[in-house]
């Protein structure tokens, strides 16, 4: 999948409106946008804002994303847009995201099946919010059907961290491995390892509005080792009687519960 880095600047205020300038390389366009009221307007007829208009939809979403106290003059983003993507692919929990990063330009596609023969990791968390301590399980399938399990402790930190920290320590785990399948209950991971990641790279590890990203040391951990890697990643619903996704979720209860 192609795609094409863009810059957006917010030029000035008309009335209730922001006057935005979207540019890609030598191209640029003018739109306005209200954000009490989610309204986008074009400006032009030109072949670029033309091209805006066709994938109005990823320009909406990154706009609607931005909380509307950090629409302010001056204000600069650099943002990427994926030429052909299927946003109902995406969407759809049932598919694989794929992140392939085994060469200079990283690849991220969605596919319906997999005959890849890889490693699989089944990855789940517990966070206790009474005591605030959290667990995290990892059982690793290796490619003869062989399982080993990997479990964790953590203290003072919330669900999604642990999510993500989960994963991390998959891949940890199989440093050496290039092709992996990530199963996972959490859309946090799925979408932010696969989708999210990329523009906060491009940005300099700065959000839509402007922002550090939290927890901005374990997303460039996975950046790190996910290079040269193949991975999938597979959504399931949390108890859903998913046999490894059960199995971890058990671990992770146990190791939350755990005295330190």
């Amino acid at each position: 999948m192609k795609t094409i880095i863009l810059k957006m600047d917010i030029m000035e205020l008309v009335n209730d409106a922001y006057l935005i300038r979207i540019a890609s390389g030598k191209r640029d366009a003018y739109i306005l946008y209200e954000p009490e009221k989610k309204a986008l307007y074009h400006l032009e007829k030109t072949d670029f804002s033309a091209w805006l208009m066709e994938n109005e939809y990823q320009l909406r979403t990154m706009l609607h994303n931005k909380r509307i106290d950090t629409f302010v003059v001056g204000f600069h983003l650099t943002f990427v847009f994926r030429i052909g993507k299927d946003v109902a692919a995406y969407n759809d929990r049932s598919k694989l995201v794929v992140l392939d990063k085994r060469k200079a330009v990283c690849k991220n596609y969605v596919i319906d099946r997999s005959e890849e023969r890889l490693d699989k990791l089944y990855t789940d968390a517990s966070f206790m919010e009474k005591s605030g301590q959290g667990g995290i399980a990892v059982i690793h399938e290796d490619m003869n059907g062989e399982y080993s399990l990997y479990q964790e402790s953590v203290n003072g930190v919330g669900n999604n961290l642990l999510e993500l920290m989960a994963a991390i320590k998959g891949l940890e785990i199989l440093r050496d491995a290039e092709k992996i399948r990530i199963v996972t209950d959490s859309q946090y991971v799925r979408k932010g390892l696969t989708e999210w990641i990329v523009n906060w790279e491009l940005n300099g590890w700065m959000t839509v509005n402007g922002e550090k990203v939290k927890n901005i040391e374990m997303w460039q951990r996975f950046n790190e080792l996910s290079k040269g890697k193949y991975i999938e990643f597979e959504w399931v619903k949390a108890h859903s009687n998913h046999f490894e996704n059960t199995l971890c979720d058990l671990y992770a209860r146990a190791a939350s519960n755990r005295d330190k």
